[in-house]
């Protein structure tokens, strides 16, 4: 079994709720219908049920068993604008604005997961990155002990023994432009509770640099060293180390012969970039030459899963980030 397969054969067991706000997208729609069909969740999308079942006939697939809402007369919908003028009183939204912003899908999607009506929520597919996190970060926040929220991709490197099995997590590639040391850590050690959850075996972190313990001196060099530091004093349990060049983090006899005394080189299968440049091309560079399979940006540190899609995705990559999304909701 690959390992996509083996996220969807999970989240049918864990029979979570995930919901989709963008019902005026095709690729949606279709998303839908499959993994309806696949019972990889229950799957609740927004929007004017009319034009939804236009969609769904265009593509010649079946809206059967999944729940459409309009949001404009959906029955919960004053409780729900009563909640987030509650909930967000302290920044001035009163009812009116609390029912004006509930006319937006995705702070409709969102609040929706809060009220526990769904257990997560996957967008972006028409949808900004910004203007998918904006109504999360509002309404969910951070995750208990949680300073920042990052992003990630899982990784599916076919015909591949390097991490696990050729699969591997590489933080951040979507959201936290140029960490500090201290988010660097905080990217880390999120990123390998994230492996944990996903792949269920140990996550090797691995600090990326252009250096190997030492062998180039530079600034960007030391934030790797410091980020370090900082994430095992965080969790002095992880199996973390670096500075590591890309070869001396995941290949064995490289990272023996660079890294001799360290118990993490050549062992990696969660990859922390120092920037978002560089993680972003890295995948990017993976998914292409490697052929690999790229789930994401999947995003870590909310209070319970919202997961923001690439706009160039696929109905496939919809039905991938739900798949992700519920085993998620699971550990929140």
């Amino acid at each position: 079994m690959d390992m996509l397969e083996s996220f969807k054969k999970r989240a049918r067991l864990l029979g979570k709720t995930i919901v989709l706000p963008e019902g005026t997208d095709p690729r949606t729609i279709k998303a839908a219908a499959m993994i309806t069909e696949e019972k990889i969740a229950e799957v609740i999308v927004l929007g004017n049920p009319s034009q939804i079942e236009q969609l769904a006939s265009a593509q010649k697939v079946s809206t059967d068993g999944f729940q459409i809402i309009d949001i404009d007369n959906y029955s919960r919908k004053e409780e729900l604008i009563l909640s987030l003028a509650e909930l967000r009183k302290d920044k001035g939204v009163d009812r009116k604005k609390a029912e004006e912003l509930l006319s937006s899908p995705l702070y409709m999607g969102v609040m929706m997961v809060k009220a526990g009506i769904a257990d997560g929520m996957v967008a972006g597919a028409i949808n900004a990155t910004a203007d998918v996190l904006r109504p999360s970060l509002q309404i969910l926040k951070t995750a208990p002990g949680t300073k920042l929220v990052s992003s990630f991709f899982v990784m599916i490197v076919p015909d591949c023994d390097l991490g696990a099995e050729g699969g591997f997590l590489f933080a951040d590639p979507g959201m936290v432009q140029n960490p500090n040391s201290e988010e660097l850590a905080h990217i880390a050690v999120n990123a390998a509770q994230s492996f944990k959850t996903l792949f269920q075996k140990e996550p090797v972190v691995g600090m990326l640099s252009h250096s190997t313990k030492g062998s180039a001196s530079h600034p960007d060099v030391d934030k790797v060293v410091e980020a370090t530091r900082i994430a095992k004093d965080i969790a002095p349990e992880l199996l973390l180390d670096g500075e590591f060049q890309l070869d001396a983090a995941i290949v064995p006899s490289v990272g023996a012969s660079k890294a001799p005394e360290s118990d993490v080189a050549g062992k990696c299968n969660v990859l922390v970039f120092p920037d978002l440049d560089a993680a972003n091309i890295g995948y990017k560079l993976t998914q292409r030459l490697a052929k690999a399979e790229a789930y994401g940006p999947v995003t870590q540190g909310i209070a319970k899963p919202v997961n923001d899609l690439s706009r160039g995705c696929t109905a496939d990559d919809i039905t991938a980030v739900v798949a992700i999304t519920a085993i998620q909701s699971e550990s929140n």
